[in-house]
């Protein structure tokens, strides 16, 4: 949207002047459609003359402010946002200790400790308690986001590919922000405490004969990743796109990195997520997303499985598996820029308000209960890092 103070543009209607050039007709017209309803408090809808003044009682004569509108649309929109992440914060750090003693107490032979999510005990219970919570803690904050803000589904699931191109783009992109980000934090990673896990319950076979690593694997990368896909870039990214494409990637990666409570895992997150956001956004599909975190997660389980050892050839292995991966990553993405450096590739919607960036930012973050949010997963980092320095 582009709003001028200049005295010749005399009529403001953010959603008319929304820059809609980015996607597809069908697309565009759900959200416009969306953004008319006045009856939703979630919608930024704002109109006015700027020559049309209002009369208050006891104020006198005053015009509608578009900053104000902005900064209200947005605490409101982030208000829901702040209530799913408490959910998914609370079904991941207590409900799942309480599944877990409540199975205990029924004779499941599963334990767990308050400060350590690390699950200890049979390998079926196990498996079974962390499929049940990865569901548990994306459909109900996922369920509510979709109950409060009401986007239709055109608007809610980008599912257009207007361009192929970016999609192997953000492809490309992936596995070169997967090795980069996995060189600090390779032993720290869940995929990296369940292969640990099951290969200590039966040394004698490989993890891949065991049927409950095999269940979970292919669970947590691919219906996992589904599902987290379209909580992070369905209805939260559909109506932070009110306010800019920039600011509604910057707002869901950050999302994605408190919510995974691990100060070494948090860049990988942010990172990752920015990439599957910008890759939906110019490919035209949420499939690109969900290939982009697909891709992220099975080359942390290969990274894992090549160094499943203790030698220095496995180290080895390892390390010039990173290098092969960031190289594929950064060749292709250099290839296919080249290739399309003449063309028009700026496929992000432009937004230009009365607040800066780095106001609304601000609005975003200080909204109840966001800020509340972010201390806590902030709080659960330091505390999973105090445990491991005691531990060792």
């Amino acid at each position: 949207m582009k709003v001028s103070d200049t005295s010749e543009d005399t009529v403001v209607d953010v959603v008319e002047q929304f820059d809609y050039s980015t996607q597809n007709e069908a697309y565009n017209e759900s959200f416009v459609t969306w953004r008319r309803k006045i009856d939703n408090p979630y919608t930024f809808n704002f109109s006015r003359n700027r020559r049309e003044s209002v009369f208050v009682e006891g104020k006198g004569f005053e015009n509608k402010s578009f900053a104000i509108a902005e900064q209200d649309s947005i605490s409101k929109i982030m208000n829901v946002t702040g209530i799913a992440m408490l959910i998914w914060i609370v079904v991941d750090n207590l409900v799942s200790r309480l599944a877990v003693a409540a199975f205990d107490l029924f004779g499941f032979d599963i334990h767990t400790s308050f400060f350590n999510k690390a699950l200890y005990g049979g390998s079926t219970e196990i498996t079974t308690t962390l499929i049940l919570i990865s569901v548990l803690k994306i459909l109900l904050p996922a369920y509510y986001l979709r109950r409060k803000l009401r986007l239709p589904m055109r608007v809610e699931f980008m599912t257009t590919l207007n361009h192929a191109s970016d999609m192997f783009g953000a492809i490309f992109m992936a596995l070169s922000v997967s090795a980069i980000t996995s060189i600090p934090s390779i032993y720290t990673n869940r995929m990296r405490e369940v292969f640990d896990y099951f290969k200590s319950i039966n040394a004698d076979a490989s993890v891949w004969d065991q049927d409950q690593f095999v269940v979970y694997t292919v669970f947590d990368i691919i219906v996992v990743t589904v599902l987290s896909e379209l909580f992070f870039r369905g209805a939260v990214f559909g109506a932070l796109r009110q306010f800019g494409d920039y600011f509604a990637v910057i707002i869901t990666s950050v999302m994605s990195g408190l919510l995974v409570q691990d100060f070494l895992e948090m860049p990988a997150a942010i990172m990752i997520s920015a990439v599957a956001s910008i890759g939906m956004l110019r490919s035209g599909s949420i499939f690109t997303a969900i290939f982009v975190q697909a891709i992220f997660k099975m080359y942390r389980l290969a990274v894992v499985l090549t160094d499943a050892g203790v030698d220095d050839s496995l180290h080895l292995r390892r390390n010039s598996f990173i290098l092969i991966v960031f190289l594929i990553g950064a060749i292709g993405a250099s290839i296919l820029y080249l290739f399309r450096k003449h063309q028009d590739i700026h496929r992000i919607a432009e937004y230009h308000s009365e607040l800066t960036m780095k106001d609304r930012m601000i609005i975003a973050f200080k909204a109840f209960p966001v800020s509340i949010v972010v201390c806590f997963c902030l709080l659960v980092a330091a505390i999973q890092v105090i445990s491991q320095i005691i531990g060792a």
